[in-house]
């Protein structure tokens, strides 16, 4: 059985594109054709008399239901072809209407730029690993960007934000990278919200170039403006952005405990410098994907991972309600976005939806060290760990108590003196 074949087509924003003639002969002899709306839109007038369309749209599993529908052979011969039809799921295809070559069928497939740059071609690779795929690239946006900035992009480092969460984003950020291409999207991720998000957490040192309608020689539009100038702005869509840094920001390794925000009246409620920092390295943290902090108060634990550890996911727990606050200042004067604070008792929490973490670290408890493990354990991933720094005899002993109970097997622990604070163990037990 031969293998299914696509032939995919990289697009500019241009209603005119040009196209190789292999590819114009594989549009010539198609019959069954697929893209976004836009796509349809500019390579409608390219199209054969009588043509089949497929629109790309959410959710892609029923595009790939029909992709795959005619591949199996799923004809109806009864339905007379007309000059464009847009197949839905329900819909199958005439056998008249199959674009052959050398007798496989084939379905074209119009994609943004370059298709394999976080494009559609990506996406059949993953839904259909067994297709075979010819692929005629264009040049993707940022490239077309750079190209009109006349700026060297080798060293770009690329984020795409399109329907995607902020974190690859801020691990960016954080890592202070000087030249960085962003695909936005339409809804979240537009370059207002961008440019509001590096201000909120105190990224300003970058410029910003957007590019709108990139190809369109008609509608193209390059603009070069200040964060603070792009959060007042619209722009057309699709557009994407450049920024680059002005200058370079030192990245701070360990934190200064008296630049926090701390509860009003108590100094001593955070986790010193030089205990988080050998809590973090008790963590494991660059083998480790999510980190839930339970306890977390002033942030410092959670803010120094993000900081430290910027591809991580980490989740923070916190029962006073004052430590939304508290999360909320010092996340943003220490440029740590992305993470998220939970208010309300760790043992009520609906932990099913949230990612489940390979380390988590415990700097309050509220007498429930026995109950708290026995629910981390529930949800810990295989190969994860519990970090805990004991004040007291009595905190140290039920947690090494509780933890042997249920199954973890403890690490040797250490034990510090700091200034004329009480002396800290930090504890480690593993699953």
């Amino acid at each position: 059985m031969r293998r299914p074949k696509f032939i995919v087509i990289g697009l500019s924003d241009a209603p005119e594109p040009w196209l190789e003639p292999k590819a114009l002969e594989a549009i010539k002899q198609g019959k069954v054709f697929s893209g976004g709306k836009r796509h349809h839109e500019i390579m409608r007038p390219f199209l054969p008399e009588s043509y089949e369309w497929i629109d790309i749209t959410v959710p892609l599993s029923n595009v790939f239901a029909q992709y795959k529908q005619i591949f199996n052979g799923h004809f109806s011969e009864q339905r007379e072809p007309s000059c464009m039809h847009v197949l839905s799921s329900s819909d199958e295809i005439g056998r008249s209407q199959w674009s052959m070559v050398n007798g496989q069928r084939f379905i074209v497939v119009f994609a943004s730029g370059d298709p394999l740059f976080f494009g559609f071609a990506n996406t059949i690779l993953r839904e259909m690993p067994d297709a075979e795929i010819e692929l005629f690239p264009s040049f993707n946006s940022l490239q077309t960007l750079a190209h009109r900035m006349l700026m060297p992009y080798h060293d770009m480092r690329i984020v795409s934000l399109t329907g995607r969460p902020w974190h690859e984003f801020d691990k960016a950020l954080i890592e202070r990278t000087p030249k960085m291409g962003v695909l936005t999207d339409n809804k979240e991720h537009t370059p207002a919200t961008i440019a509001q998000r590096m201000m909120d957490y105190g990224y300003d040192q970058y410029n910003l170039c957007v590019g709108e309608h990139l190809g369109n020689l008609e509608k193209e539009r390059i603009t070069h403006l200040s964060l603070a100038e792009a959060t007042q702005r619209s722009f057309d869509n699709p557009n994407c952005l450049i920024l680059q840094a002005a200058h370079t920001s030192p990245r701070i390794f360990g934190i200064p405990d008296d630049q926090f925000a701390i509860l009003e009246g108590r100094p001593r409620m955070i986790t010193k410098a030089p205990i988080r920092l050998l809590s973090l390295q008790a963590l494991d943290l660059y083998q480790k994907h999510t980190l839930w902090d339970i306890g977390f108060c002033t942030g410092s634990v959670s803010i120094e991972a993000k900081l430290q550890f910027p591809h991580l996911e980490i989740v923070s727990f916190e029962v006073r309600e004052e430590g939304k606050e508290l999360m909320r200042i010092n996340s943003h004067r220490f440029g740590a976005p992305g993470i998220t604070a939970l208010i309300g008792d760790f043992l009520t929490q609906d932990l099913s939806v949230l990612p489940r973490p390979d380390a988590v670290f415990i700097g309050g408890h509220n007498g429930q060290l026995p109950l708290m493990l026995e629910r981390i354990k529930s949800v810990l991933l295989p190969g994860g760990c519990v970090v805990f720094n004991s004040v007291s005899q009595e905190s140290q002993q039920a947690f090494k108590e509780s933890a042997s109970a249920l199954g973890y097997t403890l690490q040797p622990s250490m034990h510090l003196a700091l200034n004329d604070f009480n002396p800290i163990e930090i504890i480690k037990a593993t699953i």
